[in-house]
């Protein structure tokens, strides 16, 4: 069953290179075995829960953390823990931000979205169990020999992206922002915060996991919220011009919706040419601050040709 779903979540994000498949199908694992183990719950909570965090999905965030890991010099196993914790509270943000008073969609990552399939009291209660989860799973790092100062540094960073300062903040400039008129700046706000910042931590989680000195921790962070930024202006560009087949969600929603997005903001073509100099400025990065950054620029550079 965990192979059949390694296998069904590998999309274009690795499908291209042996090592990082390799990764993916070992987190895959350790993903399954830590949410069903340790994350259950009364009843349909658990269900819930498990459907929100095991749907197939391009792991990317994980796949950062660990090949930022082994980017730095260090064993990419040694950051599974925080690898799970990463992906939970992205899987938490998903289920909240596809609620009816959020973004209100039906479908994600190709199939019913959580409160569509659990109903809406569910949806948010799986989503603050996944969060939790995150932080218990993060001090996890402690049991592959990641000092203590360092996990401590691991939980004050998620903790900061995933509330009122980047990713929940970022929502709410999303919703704020609905059916205005959309600026370059605060499109870029709202993109670094709801995407940019959990891409930042998942790098710098790999680089402490790592044992990277604290300035590389710090830089390896700032490419990443940049990368989120290139990320979602990609994702704005997909949303307009992709197919629910191969999105796995309704498409033409930000539009509708009023979003605020870069296409919108600053037109297409900006956007793709914004979109490849960012990119462009984050492999460079990678190149200048890692010693081994083979593997990550590899998985950077194939966010740049997804199609979902």
């Amino acid at each position: 069953m965990a192979a059949t779903r390694a296998k069904r979540a590998t999309t274009a994000l690795s499908a291209g290179s042996r090592e990082l498949q390799t990764r993916l199908a070992t987190f895959e694992r350790f993903l399954t075995r830590a949410v069903r183990e340790r994350a259950g719950g009364p009843g349909r909570l658990g269900q819930a829960l498990r459907y929100a965090a095991l749907s197939p999905g391009k792991r990317l965030r994980p796949l950062l953390v660990l090949t930022a890991c082994e980017a730095v010099g260090g064993e990419w196993k040694r950051a599974l823990p925080a690898a799970v914790a990463v992906e939970c509270v992205h899987a938490f943000s998903l289920v909240h931000d596809d609620l009816p008073a959020m973004d209100d969609d039906d479908y994600r990552r190709g199939r019913l979205t959580t409160h569509k399939k659990f109903g809406e009291a569910l949806g948010v209660l799986s989503g603050d169990a996944l969060i939790a989860f995150a932080f218990e799973e993060l001090t996890r790092l402690r049991e592959q020999g990641v000092p203590d100062a360092r996990v401590v540094d691991a939980v004050r960073r998620l903790g900061r992206a995933a509330g009122a300062e980047e990713l929940v903040g970022g929502q709410a400039l999303d919703i704020a922002a609905e059916g205005r008129k959309a600026t370059a700046s605060a499109v870029r706000h709202i993109h670094t915060r709801k995407t940019g910042a959990l891409m930042g931590t998942s790098l710098a989680l790999g680089a402490l996991a790592g044992d990277a000195p604290a300035r590389t921790v710090e830089r390896l962070h700032e490419t990443g919220v940049m990368l989120g930024f290139a990320f979602q202006i990609h994702d704005d560009l997909l949303n307009a011009g992709s197919t629910l087949g191969t999105l796995g969600k309704r498409v033409g929603t930000d539009e509708a919706r009023g979003k605020a997005t870069y296409p919108a903001a600053v037109g297409e073509k900006r956007a793709r040419a914004e979109a490849a100099r960012i990119m462009k400025s984050v492999e460079t990065a990678i190149a200048r601050h890692c010693e081994k950054p083979e593997l990550l620029e590899s998985l950077i550079e194939a966010t740049a040709r997804r199609d979902r």
